[in-house]
């Protein structure tokens, strides 16, 4: 996991994603590098091959906004992308290059009174690092995932319950880690954030190919579809609601369309009772 050259392995792996024929460069003969080459984006960008260089091998780390702005556009990067690009850049240009040990999560204050006084909603505490801080009791009975102790990221690549949850895997699996990369910003140095890295990465080529991407994109409101084994499909409006004073916790909550059925289905499921809890689900 790139920890002390986090701005060059960026600009290495979207360099990468870049078709020349999209960036207005002819695609003749073989190429020996996917995407544009070093010297087409130091051309695109209106800056030299050796500050390039400089800036891939991390021996420039002080780009300044006008430099960045116009890399951005020439790798053709989105709103999201190209924010992500200036937050590595001053990262790599602070002393300790932002290695900085972050305590032990917990739930802010009064969080799982809240979710337990939406009745029939599904909802849960995201920390920074995707681990489930508190839940009510309609998200347990959603998904064994969202359960306080779980890791979303984690259960996405490697509970096989997960993939079978997700009609859309392919997805949320995208999804799940480009927001990560867009919560953890340039912090890639914080140990347990690296732990997970490292881990998911060894124990899944797909997580691997996807965090190699660099693909940067914050949990926003979409509808979400899920196969449950016991209430069937269901169709889902999600919001994310940031805790002010905490740092990066996140309310996941999950709505339905009144008159549905899915509506009918999420009713069932979350109606008390044992046979709806999905924890208990292999």
């Amino acid at each position: 996991m790139p920890g002390t050259n986090a701005l060059g392995s960026f600009l290495k792996a979207r360099r990468a994603l870049v078709r020349p024929e999209d960036a207005g460069l002819p695609a003749l003969g073989r190429r020996r590098v996917a995407g544009l080459r070093r010297d087409e984006l130091a051309a695109l960008a209106g800056v030299s091959l050796a500050y390039l260089t400089r800036l891939e091998q991390g021996r420039d780390r002080n780009p300044s906004e006008q430099v960045l702005d116009a890399l951005g556009a020439a790798l053709r990067l989105d709103a999201d992308l190209t924010a992500h690009l200036h937050a590595l850049a001053r990262d790599a240009s602070r002393p300790n290059g932002g290695l900085a040990r972050r305590a032990r999560e917990r739930p802010a204050p009064g969080a799982g009174s809240l979710l337990d006084a939406w009745v029939g909603i599904p909802a849960y505490l995201r920390g920074r690092r995707f681990d489930v801080l508190a839940a009510n009791a309609p998200a347990m009975a959603l998904a064994p995932m969202y359960r306080p102790g779980r890791n979303l990221v984690r259960d996405v690549f490697l509970d096989p319950y997960a993939r079978a949850l997700f009609p859309q895997w392919d997805a949320v699996a995208a999804d799940s880690v480009a927001a990560l990369r867009a919560v953890a910003g340039a912090d890639l140095g914080d140990p347990a954030l690296r732990e997970l890295v490292e881990e998911l990465s060894a124990a899944s080529e797909d997580f691997r190919r996807l965090w190699e991407r660099h693909d940067v994109r914050p949990t926003r409101y979409e509808t979400k579809e899920f196969a449950h084994p016991v209430a069937g499909p269901l169709v889902l409006r999600r919001h994310s609601l940031t805790v002010a004073g905490t740092d990066g916790q996140v309310v996941i909550a999950y709505q339905v369309e009144p008159g549905t059925p899915s509506a009918a289905a999420l009713a069932r499921l979350t109606a008390p009772g044992p046979d709806h809890d999905a924890t208990r689900l292999p």
